[in-house]
């Protein structure tokens, strides 16, 4: 990790409500990675070498009640920096705009009122299995067909891009994977170093993943279902922690439409930093770190099928 003990007067020379947002890290399950990538995209507007950053997300983001890799916080700046770039051009109107929403907590409680709950998801799921073993290659088979490549990994910090059959049979084993097929093994980051992830390498969005920090499994199932009514929800995934995570299937999708339904989703808690097209998600049927098992409660894959008559 790069060295923690930053000069402090660089701080102090920062707007009052950049040190405010320094200072407003949240403990471990409550939105540590967003407020990374928050932070971050609001940092580069000061500092032109991106170590600094770095250094300044791992000081505040340490005590936070959870180990915060030097990849998390690398990944968290490049995708700042790619976002950004991307509003190079537009007008001040537009670039304001493009920011996301602050949650909408009125609608949000309307909307798990109104439920379902995660029995009641679980209840709606047109395919389900019965026995107790995971079923990863055959929901991969699902979402991915034919032999596209595949990033998938054990941890945050490691990433392997390999066809999808060099990675039959060890799938059921990884944390996470890229919920979009990539179109090279490697690619250059926004630093310039080599990387099996990255948006470089990354292809079109085939799923859009909306998970939510905040809230219980029953609220994060109605919101999902409540989602599901503008966009097709081809699987749920249960994070073996906090979350459940709605797979939302956009292939072929114009950006602005799907933009426009996440920013939706983000306004109803969702964790932008899935946007990013290279973004780790949870494994379908993986497994966690800790050995829990990152379980399907829901899986409609006719929706693809439909879709790519």
């Amino acid at each position: 990790m790069t060295n923690q003990n930053q000069n402090p007067s660089v701080e102090v020379l920062l707007p009052s409500r950049i040190q405010k947002l320094l200072n407003s890290c949240p403990k471990a399950g409550n939105g540590v990675h967003s407020w990374l990538y928050n932070t971050a995209l609001r940092l580069h507007a000061f500092f032109g070498n991106k170590t600094h950053i770095c250094e300044l997300l791992a000081k505040h983001s340490a005590d936070c009640g959870r180990d915060v890799g030097e990849q998390e916080i690398w990944d968290a700046i490049e995708n700042s920096e790619s976002w950004l770039a991307g509003q190079k051009g537009k007008s001040t109107e537009a670039r304001t705009v493009a920011r996301w929403p602050a949650r909408n907590e009125e609608q949000i409680e309307a909307i798990t009122k109104a439920g379902p709950d995660l029995a009641g998801l679980i209840a709606m799921s047109p395919l389900r299995w019965t026995d107790e073993q995971p079923h990863t290659e055959e929901i991969i088979e699902f979402l991915f067909p034919g032999n596209p490549l595949l990033c998938a990994g054990l941890k945050k910090e490691s990433s392997l891009t390999r066809t999808r059959e060099e990675w039959r049979g060890f799938l059921a084993n990884q944390q996470f994977i890229v919920p979009s097929p990539m179109i090279a093994i490697r690619g250059k980051t926004q630093n310039g170093r080599d990387s099996m992830r990255c948006l470089a390498n990354t292809g079109p969005r085939r799923f859009l993943v909306v998970e939510f920090d905040q809230g219980t499994f029953d609220q994060h199932a109605a919101l999902l279902i409540h989602l599901a009514k503008y966009a097709p929800l081809v699987l749920v995934v249960h994070s073996g922690n906090k979350s459940l995570h709605g797979w939302f299937y956009c292939a072929g999708e114009q950006e602005d439409k799907v933009g426009k339904f996440f920013r939706f989703a983000v306004s109803l808690g969702a964790d932008p930093a899935t946007w990013t097209r290279c973004q780790y998600v949870r494994m379908a049927d993986g497994r966690r770190d800790n050995g829990k098992r990152q379980a399907v409660v829901y899986f409609n894959p006719k929706l693809m099928e439909e879709d790519e008559r």
